[in-house]
């Protein structure tokens, strides 16, 4: 089970660093490919776009596969898409590699988590994912600054090209250590029927905003730096370690906080964020200043977001797997549309030090949402064992 748990775990480091480590090279990418900034950040909403509509068709086109084979598919199509990343020699080349890349990604997880829960016993299975999904916050201590620090080295190709053997130790674990199991059956009408329960859209809304708050500014973290703060190249890689820091704490703590109280740590995080996020333009031209301010705002930022999770499976615990999936898909749609309103706030002609500022508005909508949803927990219409209208067609067991 450790063993089998660990070959996952890999796994989502290297998706993990693939996905995040695009950031920091993205000035790399731009020179390389004589364009603007902002239009490599559409690299970045390319592949997010490809997470939210295309790895559900993927997963579809798997379901009634075996899992432990739908995960080494999945795994394949990982390791050729960075291939084709390492070995694009142009813009639209690079776009098309990263597209087929996602579609690995929100599939992976969604059957690995199945997986993951199916290897433990019951009462550990929240550990068992939890431990998972751990990888993906290494690959932002670890791997997302490692892969930064040698593309700037060695050229921005070496960090997709050093994203092969992780994959491949992964697959192998897979192979190895994953035993296998058999899909059942998905009833999609149920679980769409579910998933229309206002409070699970509620927080679909919620996560895909958070994700847009995040991306405005985090897309474009390495030119920030790089041009306002005026770091070398290679102190990049430290302060994304920061950010990764961040990012473990807010996890962990957010976690904690969410059992006590799920929707208080939305509000308090993400009155935090707002204001850290109004405080960033005044921080960004002093390094140690800035490094703080990044460090504050992954920890704030996750640990509000650590919550989502866990109640768009509580909202719609009658289809916990297709909500988990869309959920996915909302945070991705918000890196892309996150993506997207930096580089059009940029081609406007407006300074980095704008974006923040940006990023709090959206940062404060999500907090009138989370007001929203603490009103809405209070109708009955909204509660999840409600059963509406339909259900003589859709029973209950």
């Amino acid at each position: 089970m450790r063993r089998s748990i660990l070959a996952l775990t890999i796994a989502a480091f290297g998706i993990g660093t693939s996905e995040y480590v695009i950031m920091g090279l993205l000035p790399d990418l731009a020179q390389s490919f004589n364009i603007s900034i902002p239009k490599a950040g559409v690299i970045v909403s390319a592949y997010a776009l490809s997470v939210t509509f295309g790895s559900p068709l993927v997963a579809l086109a798997l379901s009634k596969q075996e899992r432990k084979r739908s995960l080494i598919v999945l795994m394949s199509i990982y390791l050729i898409g960075n291939l084709c990343c390492a070995l694009s020699s142009n813009f639209f080349l690079m776009l098309a590699a990263r597209i087929l890349t996602a579609l690995s990604h929100g599939a992976f997880f969604g059957t690995g988590s199945i997986v993951a829960a199916n290897l433990v016993p019951k009462e550990k299975r929240a550990q068992a994912i939890t431990t998972m999904f751990s990888g993906l916050t290494l690959a932002n201590v670890l791997g997302v600054p490692a892969g930064t620090a040698l593309g700037h080295v060695f050229g921005w190709r070496s960090t997709f090209f050093a994203l092969i053997p992780i994959g491949l130790i992964a697959m192998i674990g897979l192979f190895l250590w994953v035993p296998r199991q058999e899909s059942e059956p998905v009833h999609l009408r149920h679980e769409f029927h579910t998933v229309m329960n206002p409070k699970v859209l509620l927080v679909l809304g919620l996560s895909t905003l958070s994700s847009v708050s995040l991306f405005t500014v985090f897309t474009y973290i390495a030119p920030i730096l790089s041009a306002v703060t005026h770091l070398p190249a290679h102190a990049t890689a430290w302060v994304l370690v920061l950010f990764g820091v961040g990012i473990t704490i807010g996890v962990l703590v957010g976690g904690r906080l969410s059992d006590w109280r799920q929707m208080t740590t939305v509000v308090v995080g993400y009155i935090l964020v707002t204001l850290t996020l109004l405080l960033m333009p005044l921080t960004m031209p002093y390094a140690i200043a800035m490094g703080t301010c990044v460090l504050s705002w992954g920890m704030f930022h996750f640990a509000a977001s650590a919550p989502l999770q866990a109640r768009i499976v509580e909202k719609a615990r009658r289809a916990p797997n297709l909500a988990s999936t869309l959920n996915q898909g909302a945070f991705n749609l918000g890196n892309a549309l996150g993506a997207s309103l930096g580089g059009i706030v940029l081609t406007a002609g407006y300074s980095y030090k704008i974006l923040p500022l940006v990023s709090a508005v959206i940062a404060s909508t999500v907090l009138v949402l989370a007001f929203f949803a603490i009103r809405l927990d209070s109708r009955r219409i909204s509660d999840p064992d409600f059963v509406p209208a339909y259900k003589d067609q859709f029973p209950v067991h």
